[in-house]
């Protein structure tokens, strides 16, 4: 079974796909240019998340979910970016599943205050890896999708 991993956000989304038996298939991000206008950075993550999806045909998708920050309007914008991330995978039929930054670093690492650093180490030593995925962004996607992997939701999906 094939996991998408989605670090969301409209600048830098990060984008993971793994199999269930913990093997990193590909991962990346996609950007989106701070002068271009929300709506057309929600259709050029739309139009990245649909072509991910369609190159490399998932079974689900795991999201991080949104908590709220004091930026209100990056928190709006977030959040318009995770609907268009569940639009793109309702259309495709994909069931997703929304994870805690909590609920992740407890999946990870067994601590849900950890560090991103004992995060990433522990990718490192899940997938049998020398460096740290990068850029960031697709290393907590990683994240998020083995999470997903490791969670009784996974076994729902």
């Amino acid at each position: 079974m094939r996991i998408l991993g989605i670090d969301p956000g409209y600048g830098i989304l990060g984008w993971a796909i793994i199999e269930e038996h913990l093997m990193i298939i590909d991962f990346g991000v996609i950007e989106t240019l701070k002068n271009t206008g929300i709506e057309d950075r929600l259709s050029l993550i739309y139009f990245g998340v649909t072509e991910i999806i369609n190159q490399y045909r998932p079974d689900c998708v795991a999201i991080e979910r949104l908590i709220f920050s004091a930026n209100t309007k990056t928190a709006l914008d977030v959040a318009k970016c995770i609907g268009v991330i569940l639009l793109s995978a309702k259309l495709a039929g994909l069931k997703f599943t929304e994870y805690s930054p909590l609920e992740i670093k407890k999946s990870i690492v067994g601590y849900g205050r950890a560090s991103k650093k004992q995060i990433q180490t522990m990718i490192m030593k899940i997938f049998n890896i020398n460096e740290v995925p990068q850029p960031d962004d697709a290393a907590d996607a990683i994240a998020i999708a083995v999470c997903h992997s490791l969670s009784s939701n996974f076994i729902k999906n």
